[in-house]
């Protein structure tokens, strides 16, 4: 992970109890299943590594925390996993492109992103309830506006990370 872009994470590492590993394999099985694919033993590294970050991650890092899954697999069961609304893509300022675990899955509530324009670093953030009911009002009155069927929203805030706008100061 050492100079992975965005690696700002490196002692970031969240670990899932048995009961709630066993919960969350359950969980993606039965979102598989409803589209007709298995749960393989690379589809379940890669979901444990999703868990074990913690946050969004970069393919890279991804395929270095999936020990043994390799690159083109990993791309190939992510757009699966995506598609069965197990990970959510998540962009980055930096061109890469993260993953995370779909929100149902990783235990956290709803929440949005603050993206460094620099380095990439993409970090989890919390909105208040009041921000969240105004996201969602205006996310309606623009879905109603131009004949949308709005089923979800997504908010990123882009700038530096402390170590950026530090590291331009010097």
């Amino acid at each position: 992970m050492g100079s992975a872009p965005g690696s700002g994470y490196a002692d970031q590492v969240v670990r899932p109890s048995p009961a709630e590993d066993r919960e969350l394999h359950g969980q993606v099985a039965l979102l598989l299943s409803t589209r007709d694919q298995r749960y393989t033993a690379q589809r379940r590294q890669i979901v444990r590594a999703l868990a074990k970050l913690g946050r969004p991650a970069t393919i890279g890092e991804l395929v270095e925390a999936a020990n043994g899954v390799p690159l083109s697999t990993a791309y190939r069961n992510l757009s699966i996993l995506g598609e069965a609304n197990v990970v959510r893509r998540v962009g980055g300022a930096d061109g890469f492109t993260r993953f995370e675990l779909a929100e149902q899955l990783s235990g956290q509530h709803h929440h949005h992103h603050v993206v460094c324009e620099s380095c990439g670093l993409v970090i989890d953030a919390a909105a208040s309830p009041a921000l969240e009911a105004a996201l969602a009002e205006t996310a309606r009155a623009i879905a109603k506006a131009n004949g949308f069927d709005v089923t979800e929203h997504r908010l990123e805030l882009v700038g530096r990370c402390t170590s950026c706008r530090d590291a331009a100061a010097s």
